[in-house]
């Protein structure tokens, strides 16, 4: 580099203000199409597992039995397919970037202990019907095959008078 480009580019320097920025205090615009991390909000989601279904990567996990979803941000190749796919509309792809860590943690949400308890008695109700329907479908069985096997009894004595008279 010659010394008038160097002399060019510090005169530049000192009247223009740094390209670069004050990380930690100064926070940066992003614009709208800006991919950054996936959001849940949990109180709309009811935890199909279709964003784990359509992650390519494999960032999330849905454990529908202890109420969680999880994302490794780290795996994560910000695709948006998860948000695209899901059917309650819960995901969302903000424009801003995790925040730096010294660790790869991995973000879970659980359900809160109200939605929980709400689940165990759903599921409850529903337990409770399926025995219900369980029970009135033997029922019926039962009844059906009773009317069955009376039937042919009296089918062969009517067939049995009618012969004979």
């Amino acid at each position: 580099m010659s010394i008038g480009v160097f002399t060019k580019e510090v005169i530049y320097n000192l009247f223009h203000k740094p390209a670069t920025e004050k990380y930690p205090f100064v926070t940066r615009e992003y614009g709208e199409r800006t991919r950054g991390h996936i959001e849940n909000d949990m109180n709309a989601c009811v935890l199909c597992g279709m964003c784990m279904m359509r992650c390519p990567s494999h960032a999330i996990k849905v454990d529908r039995n202890a109420y969680t979803w999880s994302i490794n941000p780290f795996s994560c190749v910000q695709c948006s397919y998860c948000v695209e796919g899901c059917p309650k509309k819960c995901l969302s792809m903000k424009n801003t970037y995790t925040t730096p860590d010294t660790a790869k943690n991995t973000v879970t949400l659980k359900y809160s202990d109200e939605r929980i308890r709400a689940e165990e008695e759903k599921k409850k109700e529903m337990i409770a019907k399926a025995m219900a329907a369980k029970k009135a479908a033997a029922e019926k069985a039962a009844a059906a095959a009773k009317t069955a096997a009376e039937t042919p009894k009296a089918a062969a004595g009517t067939a049995g008078t009618t012969e004979k008279g």
